[in-house]
């Protein structure tokens, strides 16, 4: 989103102001990211120091949260926005919810690191890495849809979630066949299955964030559609 496309949404009274609220929304964006990755990476090697790490961090992330979420309201009480003023700013504000919600999901993550049976899981945490990563890189790709407010992009970024579905279902099922094969796993998969609904989180809260941009740049909500009818959209 430069200023060309910023000029194009929203009146030059408050540009610089909005300016500013989405390079924070992107320094937020940037943490969340490298939080999600990091998680990934302690869960990976059993870093416990970089689990402790990602788990104190996760208070700035809380703080960006409310410091933006301030400023848009501030924002609206002082300039009182119309049309697609409000919803850039309905997007921002809600992408900022759920990058906190990813920045939860981290948390959790890191957690996992920490647990007990955390190096008795072996081969189970494979799978979650792989999902982990996918996740990862869908955060970075809406990340750079929000940063230029592309919502052929972010179509596409919406369509992605469906794939960390799919491999979330499967791991689901390998969990639960490994369970009744060793009942003894059973402590050490559960912890794995609570991380994998973690990251299956993140994929759907991604995809908000892509339908918050769409919104903006089409004015339509497409939550409620299905993908036959998104595809007419984007026709």
């Amino acid at each position: 989103m430069d200023n060309l496309n910023l000029k194009r949404h929203i009146s030059g009274q408050f540009n610089s102001e909005l300016e500013n609220i989405r390079n924070r929304v992107l320094m937020m964006g940037g943490l969340v990211e490298k939080q999600l990755s990091d998680a990934i990476e302690a869960i990976s090697t059993l870093d416990t120091v970089l689990a402790e790490k990602v788990i104190s961090n996760d208070k700035t992330v809380n703080s960006y949260e409310v410091l933006i979420d301030e400023e848009c309201t501030r924002i609206i009480a002082k300039r009182q926005p119309a049309a697609g003023d409000l919803r850039l700013i309905f997007a921002i504000s809600k992408t900022v919810n759920d990058l906190e919600r990813i920045g939860d999901s981290a948390k959790k993550l890191a957690n996992v690191a920490l647990e007990k049976n955390a190096n008795k899981q072996g081969r189970l945490l494979v799978s979650l890495e792989n999902l982990g990563r996918q996740c990862v890189a869908l955060l970075h790709d809406v990340l750079d849809c929000f940063a230029r407010m592309d919502a052929d992009s972010a179509f596409e970024v919406h369509s992605k979630d469906e794939r960390i579905d799919v491999q979330y279902e499967s791991m689901m099922r390998e969990l639960m066949t490994y369970m009744m094969e060793d009942p003894r796993a059973i402590p050490s998969v559960m912890e794995v299955m609570w991380a994998a609904r973690a990251l299956e989180r993140v994929g759907d809260r991604v995809q908000n964030i892509s339908e918050y941009i769409i919104y903006f740049v089409k004015g339509k909500d497409i939550r409620h559609l299905d993908n036959e009818e998104i595809a007419k959209m984007r026709d």
